[in-house]
């Protein structure tokens, strides 16, 4: 009615009580609140007898009709809804048959897509696999040359150290690629330490 918030009230409120004072403020607000309530009747009243009025008078029906027919968005609405009820889906028909052809061909290249990830997948595992191979290959053939390259050296020394030969021998064979690690964190800077002071 009056269109007032929280804080509007609260502001009259608070000038009330500075106004009237703390003994007679409940007075007052049970006063108005009193005067409020039979103006809210009045007002129910008054509006609940004219609806009446205009209900006996055929008015509601009238207003009813005008809003109808002034209102030409509605008019064209229904229009569109009964024109849009007499196209239906029919799976038999032309546009229904291409549908599903379409349906067909998009779920084809969905499979065709799916086993190229997979051969794609396959491809880079094997892609992984070889390289350890070729590896091993390599270090195997590596082993006889460094033997060969070693033999004559351990011929010289070898009545003084015969397992230093045995170890040389060994080392290639040892070195085997070790498999890919993520690269380690470098460690901190580390500060000097204090100078005692002596």
């Amino acid at each position: 009615m009056f269109d007032l918030g929280w804080t509007e009230l609260l502001v009259i409120g608070i000038v009330a009580l500075i106004v009237v004072g703390p003994k007679d403020l409940p007075v007052l607000f049970r006063n108005v609140g009193r005067f409020v309530g039979k103006a809210k009747g009045m007002a129910r009243e008054f509006s609940s007898a004219m609806n009446q009025a205009a209900d006996e008078a055929g008015v509601k029906d009238v207003a009813k009709g005008l809003k109808s027919a002034t209102n030409p968005l509605n008019s064209a609405m229904d229009g569109v809804k009964d024109a849009a009820k007499s196209f239906t889906f029919d799976p038999d028909s032309e546009t229904g048959k291409l549908a599903q052809e379409r349906k067909d061909k998009a779920q084809k290249l969905k499979e065709e897509a799916d086993a190229r990830r997979e051969a794609a997948k396959a491809a880079n595992a094997a892609a992984e696999k070889i390289p350890d191979f070729a590896v091993e290959k390599a270090l195997a053939a590596a082993k006889p040359a460094a033997a060969k390259k070693a033999a004559p050296k351990a011929k010289a020394p070898a009545a003084k150290k015969p397992a230093a030969a045995k170890a040389a021998a060994a080392k290639p064979a040892a070195k085997k690629p070790a498999a890919k690690k993520p690269a380690a964190q470098k460690p901190a800077a580390k500060k000097p330490a204090p100078k005692d002071k002596a």
